[in-house]
């Protein structure tokens, strides 16, 4: 008999969700969001799409409490915007990475777009080609890599934190896994780099 799965993919494709925009995906977001993509015929759930599945869904959750953070605001009598209750630090810091990361997604779209650069393999974003950036602005785009993979880090080690199924062992596979749904939702001409190493340029085949 067979079964029907909906891929991670196809639902955030579905969904309009995008993993590091919010953020994404937003974040959130929700690039990293629930499950499934249509899998026809398929009768075991292997051990990724199962980690997926667990990630995402916590993923999704991040983002929901950042919206929820934010809808949960008051103005104090001195006309200053406050929070109704002050953020444990765990979850203070995920939320902004995951601002962060909605903030800088036009400019990083942007350079991704030129191939100056590019998502890696490690669930991050590489400077590929500084060479090609005016002087004046190479400090902001080196900057603006660094941000991004901080960010991402915080994302990456909250979902573990926050997910009972998983442990600080299973960071390099959460890893691969964003890298996986980023090369998946690279655009046409985007600069991508594969599980062994090579960067190539995506393109509507891949």
């Amino acid at each position: 008999m067979s079964h029907l799965l909906i891929s991670p993919q196809r639902l955030i494709h579905t969904l309009g969700i995008d993993p590091m925009n919010l953020i994404i995906p937003t974040l959130l977001l929700a690039f990293l969001s629930g499950c499934g993509g249509p899998l026809v015929g398929v009768t075991v759930v292997d051990e990724r799409t199962a980690l997926e599945n667990q990630v995402l869904g916590t993923y999704q959750e991040l983002n929901q409490q950042v919206m929820l953070v934010a809808s949960v605001r008051y103005i104090d009598p001195k006309g200053k915007l406050k929070q109704t209750q002050e953020l444990p630090p765990g979850k203070k810091e995920v939320v902004r990475a995951l601002q962060r990361v909605s903030f800088n997604k036009d400019d990083l779209n942007r350079y991704k777009s030129l191939g100056i650069i590019g998502e890696n393999n490690e669930g991050g974003v590489t400077l590929l080609e500084p060479e090609k950036v005016e002087q004046a602005d190479l400090a902001f785009v080196e900057n603006l890599v660094k941000e991004e993979n901080e960010d991402r880090l915080v994302i990456m080690s909250r979902i573990i934190e926050t997910n009972e199924t998983l442990s600080p062992t299973d960071l390099p596979r959460v890893h691969k896994m964003f890298a996986a749904l980023n090369r998946d939702k690279a655009l046409k001409g985007e600069r991508i780099q594969l599980d062994n190493g090579q960067w190539i340029q995506k393109d509507t085949a891949s």
